[in-house]
């Protein structure tokens, strides 16, 4: 872009950083550059200097000054028609705002240094820059079920507001091994991660220690299978790393199919099944209007899971906690 533009600050922008702004109409502009142009008053907002870091009001004049070329599009980051269909495929949920996935099993959130298949990846089907949705909140790999996220700044900075002021209810749905007694409760057990790289988990710790992250799960009985295993609903107040599959650890009932957080009951008791952990339901506040009621198609991998203890899911309460509220 050769010529001075100047362009206008949309309504689901308010709050953005300016800095992010930029990046997000022009990705291959690095923070340097941006700095580098905001240091000499060449972009400007409302007839002023600014910042990287000043936040934009909505319908604000921003000055968008000569900038480099784009270089030529990776050929290694786009995706085929056949993965854009693939994740097209899974939405359960889209609006202007709001973009909600049924993740699978199996499919991380987002990318590390052997993983190049994942769903931040997958998002380059709705087009990239201020076209791609943002990711708000995380699921383990190995987690199946909702997973929202926000198509424009604005959206999915109030997403993700929701889910730091503990707005969001976050319903999951767990096969355990055994029956928790009582069936139904609250578990405070303060977490801390132990180990390094595959073998790093998060234990049960001393509140008093330094490393230790508040971690408060609802729970509650939705069947059971005997003495055998129970079908469980659970509901995080908090979100930390793993923290349903080590609280219920802690509790003596882990899930099943679990590799890591688990016992020598429940490695008898998964054989043959994947992690039983679904994200089942999600409420929250929508960016703009009203609230979001978002509920996903049980995995194959739970599935497999009921056929094998005899579970239905008409069995289950869409609201399983609202008794207890």
């Amino acid at each position: 872009m050769k010529e001075v533009r100047t362009l206008y600050v949309d309504k689901g922008e308010e709050g953005v950083r300016l800095d992010r702004w930029f990046k997000r109409r022009w990705p291959h502009l690095n923070h340097i550059q941006i700095q580098k142009l905001t240091r000499s008053g060449q972009i400007r907002v409302d007839g002023a200097r600014a910042k990287p870091d000043t936040r934009l009001s909505a319908g604000s004049q921003v000055r968008v000054p000569p900038l480099p070329d784009a270089p030529p599009p990776r050929e290694k980051g786009q995706i085929d028609p056949r993965e854009a269909a693939y994740a097209k495929s899974l939405v359960i949920y889209e609006d202007e705002e709001v973009l909600a996935l049924n993740k699978p099993s199996g499919l991380a959130v987002q990318g590390g240094t052997k993983t190049t298949k994942h769903v931040d990846r997958l998002l380059s089907a709705w087009g990239e820059g201020l076209e791609r949705p943002r990711l708000v909140h995380r699921l383990d790999r190995d987690t199946s079920g909702v997973l929202v996220l926000g198509k424009t700044p604005g959206a999915a900075a109030k997403l993700a507001g929701a889910f730091a002021r503990r707005r969001a209810q976050k319903i999951y749905w767990a096969i355990v091994a055994g029956f928790p007694k009582p069936g139904q409760g609250v578990l405070e057990l303060p977490l801390a991660k132990k180990g390094v790289g595959d073998r790093e988990m998060m234990v049960p710790c001393d509140p008093k220690d330094e490393r230790a992250e508040a971690a408060e799960t609802e729970f509650t009985t939705v069947a059971r299978a005997g003495p055998r295993a129970a079908w469980m609903a659970l509901w995080p107040h908090t979100g930390r790393t793993h923290q349903l599959r080590a609280h219920m650890l802690a509790m003596g009932h882990p899930i099943l199919g679990d590799p890591k957080y688990n016992n020598e009951a429940s490695v008898a008791l998964s054989e043959g099944l994947k992690l039983q952990l679904h994200a089942r339901r999600l409420v929250l506040p929508h960016p703009s209007r009203g609230t979001l009621m978002l509920e996903a198609p049980i995995s194959p991998e739970l599935k497999a899971g009921f056929e094998r203890f005899g579970f239905e899911e008409h069995e289950a309460d869409p609201e399983p906690f609202k008794r207890r509220r």
